[in-house]
């Protein structure tokens, strides 16, 4: 379920209008710090991923262990634990969808806030 929701955060963002400012910021950044960008929009999309298993909880529809669940699929698809599982070590400036502790995190704010407002990536100081 996690990875289902996940991938509604582009549709997401499309509706939003943050795919346009992606696309306009590309052609004006170098591609290292597009990737800064894309970390950003990826963490948002974890984000929404758990405003859903929020709202899912409070229906009863989750079931024991589906948070944990959740959370260790954030962080298996981490850029940090991929990049060290395929070549052995990590590029940091490489990343685009961010570090597995950066995933579980803002799934989790998104999971115990339920409050759509708070998952603007864009503007964290801390990611």
């Amino acid at each position: 379920a996690y990875v289902i929701e996940y991938q509604a955060g582009p549709h997401i963002n499309n509706l939003t209008g943050v795919m346009d400012k992606m696309n306009a910021i590309r052609s004006r950044v170098n591609a290292e710090e597009y990737n800064q960008y894309s970390v950003r929009v990826e963490l948002q999309a974890d984000f929404y991923a758990g405003i859903w298993a929020h709202y899912t909880e409070q229906q009863d529809l989750l079931e024991s262990g589906d948070l944990e669940e959740a959370l260790n699929a954030a962080s298996a698809v981490g850029d940090d634990n991929i990049q060290k599982q395929a070549q052995g070590y990590v590029v940091p400036e490489s990343f685009t969808h961010g570090t597995s502790a950066q995933r579980k995190k803002w799934f989790y704010k998104g999971f115990t806030s339920g409050d759509i407002r708070q998952g603007d990536t864009f503007a964290a100081r801390d990611l």
